[in-house]
């Protein structure tokens, strides 16, 4: 049985690693040449057989009852992950990155005030502190970028946030229910949504290869870690370390391709990180004392 700083600690540690995994999305997306909504397609088709080997993993025979009990939290975090994956697509084809980049960085406080208002889980003065910190960074790192804005993309990618937003205070209110079947069929869904518009019969041997990898390092590594992860801790905190993967994303690109972050980009990241980092020791800090 974990005692209250060690489920803590872990509920941290695999958040974090789930952002790294979510941060890969623009190296494949470069490395895949397909269009966003058949990497969609192909990435929940790949991504879903390892969400169910870890499930196989976790429930042994119990696979099966896993998915029969699914209650109406199941119900609604399934809906709510199919609309931010699906809503994600057509809102960076309508309006500039920087645009969605910016309005992703809001989550920590839409999750922090749908937690207060649903969990009563108050956010802290460092989470606070720390999300006007971080979306400062972004706010850095994107002033540079040009393109062309659109309301309806601006709109869309309030949509992807706010459902992400409730799926971790559902997440975090019924902690104790599974949801790893519900992460697993949301995989299914957006790739049934997004298939009206996309062409999985154009897409190379090569890059089936690299879908199988996107989807394990998106799925297995990314979603079911997070899933599993943000139940640990307040929301408001996954959403916070969820903010990295806007400047961890440039990384990843940088060390494939070669294209070298700007300064504004490393300034803002680093001011995000920083803010990240203080959030997670001082809550850490306080988890102790409680204890």
């Amino acid at each position: 049985m974990w005692d209250l700083s060690s489920a803590h600690r872990l509920g941290v540690l695999l958040v974090t690693v789930s952002t790294l995994a979510f941060s890969t999305t623009g190296f494949f997306m470069r490395l895949i040449d397909a269009s966003a909504w058949t990497i969609l397609f192909w990435r929940g088709i790949f991504g879903a057989p390892f969400i169910l080997l870890y499930l196989v993993w976790t429930h042994r025979r119990g696979v099966f009852r896993a998915v029969r009990v699914m209650g109406w939290p199941d119900v609604i975090v399934t809906l709510a992950y199919a609309i931010t994956m699906v809503a994600y697509i057509p809102a960076l084809k309508l309006t500039t990155v920087a645009n969605v980049t910016l309005i992703g960085a809001t989550v920590p406080f839409f999750a922090g005030l749908l937690a207060w208002v649903w969990l009563g889980e108050r956010p802290s003065a460092s989470a606070l502190v720390a999300s006007v910190a971080a979306f400062t960074g972004v706010v850095v790192m994107v002033a540079g970028s040009k393109g062309t804005a659109s309301h309806w993309g601006d709109l869309l990618a309030l949509v992807a946030n706010g459902a992400f937003a409730i799926v971790l205070v559902v997440i975090r209110r019924h902690r104790n229910v599974p949801m790893i079947p519900a992460a697993g069929l949301a995989t299914l869904l957006a790739s049934v949504m997004s298939l009206p518009f996309a062409s999985p019969g154009t897409v190379s041997a090569r890059d089936l290869v690299y879908l199988v990898l996107f989807g394990f390092f998106q799925m297995m590594l990314g979603l079911t870690l997070f899933t599993v992860g943000s139940r640990l801790i307040p929301a408001v905190t996954s959403a916070l370390i969820g903010v990295l993967e806007a400047p961890l994303g440039p990384w990843w690109v940088w060390l494939a391709f070669g294209e070298s972050p700007g300064t504004a980009t490393f300034l803002g990241g680093t001011l995000a990180l920083c803010a990240v980092l203080v959030h997670i020791l001082i809550e850490a800090r306080t988890n102790v004392a409680r204890i």
